[in-house]
């Protein structure tokens, strides 16, 4: 690579194989916090893998927001990328111990990355001086969550979750403040593509998580039954995104420029993606349950883990397109709102009848919201 190449990335750059390198980090991350909350489906299980996933999300997505303005083909960006993959892993590495004496463990190589990620834009944004102004605004206001993190993990016990809880909290403001400057310049295809990426994650993991549950059991009736509900599911939930909400989101990110731009990738992205990445570990671990208890019913934590699963991804969906279009998706809403009460409400009932259930209201909803499509095109 010559030396004169700019760090700066060009116009329609797509999703680099160095990218993809850096989110198979994030798989294991997600498949460790399915881990963290399938042994712990209980209320102090679920504060857990919502403050350790924030924390694994937010360097993601920060690090995603300095790719998407940095040439990936340039030798020293894919360097200090593989850098920050190598110490992203030994972050996935401690989080199931996050919470039980090795929270300093998994605080540092967070930290670690985070920083890496936030120089490493620093120094694509140097040539551009209003996006090196956002940059190290956001940056001098991240240093408080930083912190926070870091003292979450020495301090340990109760006092770790009231700081990675003010941890959260300071991400926030850095994100609402930061997000406030001009500047960021940001490439919109490329943005979406890497967030839709990062949804597959997710959702293979559900996959793969079914395909465990299943292996060492005998192949009956019941698990057979499961394996066609738990794949149709995850398709279902795949539709609701990519062939509905991810081009839309695209859309509307492509037609705004400059603040407009940035403020609606940090909310409908960076902000409402969260939830709805929770929503499909919610699922994932409700999915290891119904695999290994096809023929029985769900306790009440693992339907509402199902039931939160639903509600989370689709209806956070709708929450993003809505901030994104503006447009308002109640046919959405309100069936997957349903379905979610069906789900917790049919105690007695074999678990892959639940599942059965949540396939249905997903599956009404893109038949209705293809419907209505259809009918606006003729």
């Amino acid at each position: 690579m010559p030396a004169s190449q700019p760090l700066a990335s060009a116009e329609d750059q797509s999703a680099a194989f160095v990218e993809l390198f850096f989110d198979l980090v994030f798989v294991y991350s997600v498949t460790q916090v399915v881990g963290l909350l399938h042994h712990h489906l209980d209320w102090v299980g679920a504060g857990q893998a919502v403050l350790v996933f924030w924390l694994v999300w937010w360097a993601w997505t920060q690090f995603t927001w300095t790719l998407n303005a940095a040439n990936t083909a340039h030798t020293h960006i894919q360097f200090w990328t593989l850098a920050a993959t190598a110490v992203a892993f030994f972050m996935a590495v401690a989080l199931p111990d996050a919470f039980n004496g090795g929270g300093l463990g998994f605080a540092i190589p967070y930290v670690a990355v985070r920083v890496i990620g936030l120089l490493l834009y620093v120094w694509v944004a140097w040539e551009k001086p209003s996006q090196r102004t956002a940059v190290k605004r956001f940056g001098l206001l991240s240093v408080g969550g930083l912190a926070a993190a870091i003292a979450g993990g020495v301090a340990g016990g109760s006092e770790q979750y009231w700081l990675w809880g003010l941890a959260i909290v300071l991400d926030f403001l850095a994100a609402w403040v930061g997000g406030q400057a001009e500047g960021w310049d940001l490439d919109p295809e490329h943005f979406a593509e890497r967030h839709g990426l990062f949804v597959i994650i997710a959702l293979g993991e559900s996959l793969i998580v079914t395909a465990s549950g299943l292996a060492g059991v005998a192949w009956t009736v019941s698990s057979s039954i499961v394996a066609i509900l738990a794949v149709s599911l995850s398709c279902a939930l795949w539709w609701s995104y990519f062939a509905r909400g991810r081009p839309r989101l695209e859309q509307a990110l492509t037609a705004h420029t400059g603040l407009k731009q940035s403020l609606m990738a940090r909310d409908a992205f960076s902000l409402m993606h969260f939830p709805m990445l929770g929503g499909v570990i919610a699922y994932a671990v409700a999915i290891e349950q119904v695999a290994t208890h096809a023929g029985e019913p769900l306790a009440l934590n693992a339907r509402v883990a199902l039931a939160l699963g639903l509600l989370l991804f689709v209806g956070g969906m709708a929450a993003a397109m809505w901030r994104a279009t503006c447009g308002r998706l109640w046919p959405r809403v309100l069936i997957v709102s349903a379905t979610a009460a069906l789900v917790v409400a049919l105690g007695g009932v074999p678990a892959m009848v639940s599942l059965g259930v949540a396939l249905t209201g997903v599956v009404a909803i893109a038949a209705v919201e293809q419907r209505a499509t259809t009918a606006l095109v003729e």
